[in-house]
């Protein structure tokens, strides 16, 4: 049995111009252990897509006919008390921005302590205890000072370890990191990709990263989906993708890497579609260089063209078609 288990998840938001399709029938499976890569430029539905795990999907947004199955219950059926047991407990979330999550006006400490007094019957003595420890965890020096500090007497790197930290402190079984290297220089991302994988190694915890850098999916997945305008386009191991992406959007973000030796990047012309005005057919139609009119008539589904590599794409067979394409 996975660890989670997404089927056709499909949220939605009514605004002033009608109802936006955020996400379309979305499946995805994360094992124990293993460490999940959803990809995509903003604006695709990944950050809705985690949220909606924990049943957090803010007004006006309703998710319609899904399941998520967490060790085999499905969490859409819980009563709102029942949730409350999942969320910090056995699946905790870093969210994008640590200065917005972090209330200004209780210390850091406090903030950590709360989380654990709220899931275990510790005294507020043991629940600092744990607090300094967690920092020493995350690698935030002079624990026992630091830990009565504010969020604004902390750098964004330290107040990402301190988010961190806050999501380990019950032990989850599950921790979603939505951007956690987002606007943080090329030094602190490294150390705190390199805290997450550590941690993740030291304790077996299964980790659903959303990134729209594949350079941190190649160095911490071990499987990614690849997500376009509310839809999984892409799925397969993090060597497979690398090796042989298959679907045209896919190709599209490898030839916007930067290469050695200056290669001119390639990008994808176009915008991605209005989510309230879905064209017919593939969403990524009007942007894709393979295109054809068979792809306007309806939407591809997600086929296995590969053992274990899926792709949503009625012209790519099981070859790559074409990392070097002219712009």
């Amino acid at each position: 049995m996975p660890l989670l288990d997404i089927r056709h998840l499909n949220i939605s938001f009514r605004t002033e111009t009608g109802i936006a399709c955020a996400v379309e029938e979305l499946s995805l499976v994360i094992n124990k252990g293993e460490v999940v890569g959803l990809v995509g430029e903003s604006g695709c539905g990944k950050s809705v897509t985690a949220l909606s795990i924990l049943r957090l999907v803010p007004n006006p947004g309703q998710i319609n006919g899904a399941e998520i199955f967490y060790n085999g219950t499905d969490l859409l059926e819980l009563s709102e008390n029942e949730i409350r047991k999942y969320r910090g407990k056995k699946i905790s979330l870093i969210p994008q921005d640590p200065m917005t999550s972090l209330n200004p006006v209780y210390t850091v400490g406090f903030q950590i302590m709360e989380a654990i007094q709220v899931h275990e019957k510790i005294s507020h003595k043991e629940a600092r205890q744990r607090s300094i420890e967690l920092f020493d965890l995350v690698r935030i020096p002079q624990a026992k000072e630091r830990i009565d500090e504010y969020p604004h007497q902390f750098s964004g790197g330290m107040r990402q370890r301190v988010m961190i930290a806050m999501a380990l402190s019950c032990s989850p079984e599950l921790l979603i990191a939505d951007e956690p290297t987002t606007a943080l220089d090329v030094t602190v991302q490294a150390q705190i990709l390199d805290l997450l994988r550590s941690i993740q190694e030291e304790k077996g915890m299964s980790i659903l990263l959303i990134t729209h850098d594949l350079g941190v999916v190649a160095e911490m997945c071990d499987r990614v989906a690849v997500m376009y305008a509310g839809s999984l386009v892409e799925q397969a191991s993090v060597q497979e993708l690398f090796k042989n992406p298959l679907h045209p959007y896919t190709v599209g973000l490898m030839n916007c890497l930067p290469k050695p030796g200056g290669t001119r990047l390639i990008p994808i012309e176009g915008q991605p579609p209005d989510l309230v005005n879905l064209p017919p057919g593939c969403r990524f139609a009007d942007r894709c260089f393979l295109v054809e009119p068979k792809c306007r008539e309806s939407i591809p589904t997600l086929e296995e063209k590969l053992p274990g590599h899926f792709v949503r794409c009625v012209v790519v067979g099981t070859q790559t078609p074409g990392l070097n394409r002219n712009a």
